[in-house]
């Protein structure tokens, strides 16, 4: 019985490990000053309402490759919408002049490296890809 009740907690463990790897979290470059960061504010951020942070720096969302399973997971955990409805959200706010979408990057290396690279930089990256180089600035809730 103790085994079992000992394996048991160890696959829950593997989970919750496994779970928490595959997160995805907000995060700015170290230098940044931004420490932290609500829901609504990464809205405002990233569906172009505003263009700053909320400290008046300006703000450069930087977004994955068009398809990719953590822009879909992004967009679905931040306001509930497909990447398609975003596209068409883009697509009416370029018409009309009033935002420009975030940056496109082809590879994931790409936008690390401009995450790390520029202070206005905000992106959306894997918790497992976060290191001492980048800053969690919002969590989603589970």
């Amino acid at each position: 019985m103790r085994a079992l009740i000992t394996r048991f907690f160890s696959i829950v463990a593997l989970i919750v490990v496994s779970h928490s790897s595959l997160a995805l979290v907000v995060v700015v470059g170290k230098g940044n000053t931004v420490d932290s960061l609500s829901k609504t504010q990464v809205i405002d951020i990233y569906m172009g309402r505003y263009n700053t942070f909320p400290n008046g720096v300006v703000a450069k969302p930087l977004d994955r490759t068009t398809g990719s399973n953590e822009k879909q997971q992004f967009y679905q955990l931040l306001v509930n919408k497909s990447e398609e409805k975003i596209n068409a959200y883009w697509a009416r706010l370029l018409f009309s002049g009033r935002a420009s979408p975030p940056s496109n990057y082809p590879s994931n290396a790409e936008m690390l490296d401009e995450l790390r690279r520029s202070d206005k930089a905000i992106g959306y990256v894997l918790e497992s890809e976060v290191d001492d180089s980048l800053k969690v600035v919002y969590r989603f809730e589970e």
